[in-house]
């Protein structure tokens, strides 16, 4: 089959609440080698803002001490305060090592599950704020509405689905006078989200787009914290190379869109964290046999101005395990 493993970006997603807002989207792990099959798969994923856009400062993809898979040290806080003030140094890095796991109950009916474990940066003034742990774990279903896909030349394939964000991850920590850190400065939002989501893949021969849109909304926690209404479109234009019996290449273009008006408090917008940004990007995927490795890079094309440091990027490495799966505890063999 003419397969692609489809990569989100960063929903939800998990990074902290807002990055889990944008990495829901892409929740169908793609056209890939192997058609309704189980998988497991483990993801780091790497997202920077850094930069005022209000003093014309560039973003950087690794600014100095941002650390792109693990912070050092893992928990610490050496002084921070949430206050900006146009530092060209300041930084907010979001990083997070999430297991994957798809389950197909029916050859149209796929369960998925995200673990993630979150690893927060955020450096102000000089000052740095490290927060990892258990973040909010996400699990969701999606229906195959469309499943042209035995055909040759053209093939399609539409997924519709909904889920939640558990508040698994601890979101009550505290400076040592007591403060509780700012939402996005947690592992955890402690909120109950819900979202759908609706993901279409077409391809004609060895070209292909997939195209993957949500929408999320949040609950408040106990602090009466939430996140405004947030929505995500993720968009992957990809072309397949065989390479020999086993291997098969699929270099592409990848496309990600990302929304929300930020934090709440009370029911009511706080102006922190507000989010519209577009990232454009190539990503680079293998396989061979059961087995894959996913990349992509995507830079901002489009950043709307705010008093935060402005997005800069995010990363995707990924490893799976397809299952030659078979059969199915409804309708039986496939």
């Amino acid at each position: 089959m003419k397969r692609f493993f489809l990569l989100v970006a960063g929903a939800t997603l998990l990074a902290p609440a807002l990055g889990r807002a944008c990495d829901i989207c892409g929740c169908f792990m793609g056209i890939t080698p192997y058609d309704n099959q189980s998988s497991l798969s483990l993801m780091h994923r790497y997202r920077v803002f850094n930069g005022y856009r209000q003093y014309g400062q560039s973003p950087q993809f690794f600014p100095a001490g941002a650390r792109p898979f693990f912070p050092s040290p893992a928990n610490g806080d050496d002084g921070y305060a949430h206050n900006h003030n146009g530092n060209p140094n300041d930084f907010e890095v979001f990083r997070v090592a999430e297991l994957r796991g798809k389950y197909f109950l029916a050859q149209r009916v796929e369960l998925n599950a995200f673990v993630p474990y979150v690893m927060n940066t955020s450096q102000i003034n000089g000052r740095q704020l490290n927060a990892s742990g258990l973040g909010d774990v996400t699990v969701f279903a999606g229906y195959h509405l469309i499943r042209a896909i035995e055909t040759a030349g053209v093939q399609s394939r539409l997924i519709v689905g909904g889920g939640a964000k558990l508040p698994t991850g601890e979101f009550t920590r505290q400076n040592a006078q007591g403060r509780r850190y700012p939402l996005l400065n947690q592992v955890g939002t402690g909120t109950t989200d819900g979202f759908v989501y609706a993901n279409y893949i077409g391809s004609y021969r060895s070209l292909g787009l997939s195209v993957n849109s949500s929408y999320r909304l949040s609950t408040e926690n106990r602090f009466r914290n939430s996140l405004a209404p947030s929505t995500a479109t993720f968009a992957n234009l990809f072309y397949r190379l065989p390479l020999g019996e086993n291997w098969q290449v699929y270099p592409s273009a990848q496309f990600f869109y990302e929304k929300t008006d930020g934090e709440m408090l009370d029911g009511r917008l706080t102006g922190e964290h507000a989010m519209n940004n577009a990232l454009l990007g190539p990503g680079l995927d293998f396989y061979y046999k059961n087995l894959s490795l996913n990349t992509s890079f995507q830079l901002p094309v489009y950043t709307a101005e705010t008093d935060h440091p402005a997005s800069a990027g995010r990363m995707v490495l990924s490893v799976g395990y397809s299952f030659n799966q078979t059969k199915y505890l409804i309708h039986g063999k496939s």
